[in-house]
């Protein structure tokens, strides 16, 4: 990752094991906190010549970890994409039904 980056704002995943990230490069000295449902990836080389991935899921109000993967080889994106699409799906089904169960209690 380059040094002035936070990280990789992931905007979409595609669930295939072919698939890719769709992101942006979020500036280090970016104030604001993630967008709600969106994953920041970040990740940078070990001592040992492999990687540690970590991803934080922006929610309302609040930034948290969603996810930690050290000492990954190679081509880690396998491994990483199908918890990214789940969360992403999951945000964007509890977002609906959120907005659902407010259109019914009006």
């Amino acid at each position: 990752m380059p040094n002035a980056i936070r990280g990789a704002l992931v905007h979409k995943a595609s669930a295939t094991p072919a698939g890719t990230f769709q992101i942006s490069w979020l500036a280090a000295d970016h104030p604001d906190p993630l967008p709600p449902g969106r994953i920041l990836l970040r990740w940078g080389p070990t001592t040992e010549g492999t990687v540690d991935v970590t991803a934080h899921l922006g929610l309302p109000g609040a930034e948290v970890l969603l996810a930690t993967w050290p000492g990954l080889t190679g081509d880690w994106s396998d491994t990483v994409r199908p918890t990214v699409v789940e969360v992403m799906g999951l945000h964007s089904a509890l977002t609906l039904a959120t907005v659902v169960l407010e259109l019914l209690s009006d």
